[in-house]
C-alpha cells in the first residue's frame, strides 16, 4: 500500500451555486485491493474521504469499459478523482476500484462477454461483482471506513456491475446508482446482443431489492432511450426497485453526463435520491485556492489556474525566481509529479524549486531535496 496523506483539495468552480457548504479538508490514498484472482499485485484503487477521524460510509464507485480493448490499459483510478470527490463532499469514503483487466489491475479479458452476436453478459457481470466484493471486504477492515450504510454507484459497464452487485447485495448496502448502465456498445446505437442485455437486467431484477437510481441522457450514443427503457422495464418486471430518470441531452454525447464537467446536471439527481433515502448530508465545501507564485506574469498565472483546476492527481508545480515554471499532472505518484514538474521547469531555468504538490504548498525541505535530485539528472 502506498503511503497516504492529507490533502487540501482546491478545485476552481466546484461548488454549486446556492448549495449550503462548509470548508473541509479531504484525505486521499492510493492502494491495492487484495484479491487472490488478481495475483500479488491486487486491484488498483483510489480512496477520497473527508479528513476527519471518524469512520465514513463507503461509496463504491465503478468505471465503464471503453469500446477499444487497447484503451483499457490507459485507464486509471486517478481519472475518476473529480467524481469521487463529489461523494466525499457528501460525507462518504469514496473508493474507485479498477476491475481486473483495467488500468494496472491484472486480469486481461477475464470479463469478456464473448462474440458480439452472441454476447453473454451474466458471466462478465459475475467477474465484476467478485472484484467489487473484494473491495468491500478490504474496506470493512479499515478504521476510517464503514460498510454499514454504504452505497454503490457506477457508469456504463460499471452501472451494469452495480446492478449486478445489488442482486447479490452485501450486508450494509442501502442504495445504488447507475449512470448510463449497460455493456456491449461497439458503435453509435450499436449494441451487441441487446436482447441478451435486457435478459441480464431482468435476471438481476429477480433478487435485487436495494433502492436504485438509474439515469440515462436522451442523446446517449451507447444506449439510446428506447433500449434504456427496455433495460429498466426488464429489471422492474421481475421485481427490481429502480427509479428511472430520462435526463435531457448533455453535450455532444449524453453517455458522458456522469463526468466532472456534467456535475451541475447529475449531482441534483444524486442529492434528491440520497435525501429520499435519508442519506443526505451537509455538502462540504473546499478551501480557498492556493495563491499563485508572486513571480509569475499574467500568462503564467493563467497556467497556474489550469493547474489548480486539474482533477488528475498526482500533480506538481515548479517555479524559478525569474518567473519560469513547469507543471505536470496525472502522475502515478506524488514523487513522480515532483520530479517531472521540476524537469519541465528546468528546461527554461537552472534554479527551479517546487511551489505546490497536488493542491498543497510544497514543504521547503521537500522542494530542496527534490530540486537537488532533479539537478543531478540534468
Amino acid at each position: 500500500m502506498i503511503p497516504s496523506r492529507k490533502l487540501l483539495v482546491l478545485i476552481a468552480g466546484l461548488i454549486l451555486a446556492g448549495a449550503p457548504a462548509r470548508a473541509a479538508e479531504f484525505y486521499i490514498e492510493d492502494l491495492r485491493i487484495p484479491m487472490a484472482e488478481a495475483g500479488p499485485q491486487g486491484l488498483e484503487a483510489f480512496l477520497v474521504r473527508p479528513a476527519g477521524t471518524k469512520r465514513y460510509p463507503l461509496a463504491l464507485l465503478s468505471h465503464g469499459s471503453p469500446r477499444k480493448l487497447a484503451d483499457r490499459a490507459e485507464m486509471s483510478a486517478h481519472k475518476y478523482y473529480g467524481i469521487a470527490l463529489e461523494y466525499a463532499r457528501r460525507g462518504f469514503a469514496a473508493l474507485v476500484v479498477m476491475r481486473r483487466g483495467y488500468g494496472t489491475s491484472p486480469g486481461g479479458l477475464v470479463d469478456s462477454a464473448g462474440s458480439c452476436a452472441h454476447a453473454i453478459y451474466l458471466p462478465a457481470s459475475a467477474v465484476a461483482v467478485a472484484d467489487l466484493r473484494a473491495a468491500i471486504d478490504a474496506m470493512a477492515h479499515r478504521a476510517d471506513v464503514t460498510t454499514s450504510g454504504m452505497i454503490a454507484a457506477g457508469h456504463s459497464a460499471g452501472g451494469l456491475a452495480t446492478v449486478a452487485l445489488s442482486a447479490q447485495a452485501p450486508p450494509g448496502l442501502v442504495a445504488a446508482i447507475s449512470f448510463a448502465g449497460g455493456r456491449g456498445s461497439r458503435d453509435v446505437d450499436d449494441v451487441c446482443n441487446p436482447d441478451g442485455l435486457v435478459q441480464a437486467f431482468a435476471f438481476f431484477g429477480k433478487t435485487s431489492r436495494v433502492p436504485m437510481l438509474w439515469v440515462y441522457a436522451s442523446n446517449d450514443s451507447y444506449f439510446d432511450p428506447a433500449l434504456a427503457r427496455r433495460l429498466h422495464e426488464g429489471f422492474r418486471s421481475t421485481g427490481g426497485n429502480a427509479t428511472f430518470i430520462a435526463a435531457p441531452a448533455y453535450g455532444d454525447d449524453g453517455h458522458y453526463l456522469y463526468s466532472v464537467a456534467g456535475r451541475p446536471q447529475w449531482t441534483p439527481y444524486l442529492d434528491a435520491f440520497l435525501r429520499e433515502r435519508g442519506l443526505g448530508r451537509e455538502l462540504l465545501s473546499l478551501p480557498d485556492p492556493l495563491p499563485p507564485p508572486p513571480m509569475l506574469n499574467e500568462t503564467a498565472r493563467a497556467e497556474f489556474a489550469r493547474y489548480l483546476a486539474s482533477l488528475l492527481p498526482h500533480k506538481a508545480f515548479a517555479v524559478s525566481p525569474n518567473g519560469g515554471y513547469g507543471w505536470r499532472t496525472g502522475r502515478a505518484t506524488a514523487e513522480e509529479a515532483r520530479r517531472d514538474s521540476l524537469a519541465a521547469c528546468m528546461k527554461w531555468s537552472p534554479s527551479c524549486t517546487l511551489y505546490a504538490v497536488d493542491d498543497q504548498l510544497a514543504e521547503p525541505s521537500q522542494a530542496r531535496s527534490t530540486d537537488q535530485s532533479a539537478r543531478a539528472r540534468q
